[in-house]
């Protein structure tokens, strides 16, 4: 594994698993948090900025579609990048309307759940491949 695809592993996946972790343990504030996000155009800029940002990185840096973190890796920064596009573009009854369609608070664990599980592989590869 090329150690730019080990460094990002590792650093998604750490970043994955601190915020899954801080999603079981803080729920009702993750929620309120969450859900008040489309409240504030604002902080929907800034959010939009930054994952517009991240994804830019990944996608210029690693647009690798070999071995399977390499590819979550890839995958995570097209999704940030189009989420960036989508919170910049996209009109706030369309991001309201995505939002609600997820059911974010009937399936929040198994969100922090699914978060947890690719931060814990893509460490785990990460490092595996180091040895």
């Amino acid at each position: 594994m090329p150690a730019r695809t080990r460094y990002l592993s590792k650093l998604i996946g750490f970043y994955a698993i601190a915020i899954a972790i801080a999603l079981i343990v803080n729920k009702p504030m993750m929620l309120a948090a969450v859900s008040g996000l489309f409240q504030d155009p604002r902080v929907v800029l800034v959010y939009g900025v930054m994952a517009l940002g991240i994804g830019l990185a990944i996608v210029i840096g690693h647009n690798v579609w070999s071995g399977a973190a390499a590819i979550i890796v890839t995958l995570i920064g097209w999704l940030s990048l189009l989420k960036g596009l989508a919170l910049l573009l996209l009109p706030a009854n369309a991001q309201a309307a995505y939002f609600l369609g997820l059911h974010y608070d009937q399936y929040f664990y198994v969100y922090a759940l699914v978060t947890l599980v690719i931060g814990a592989y893509l460490v785990y590869a990460g490092y595996r491949s180091s040895t």
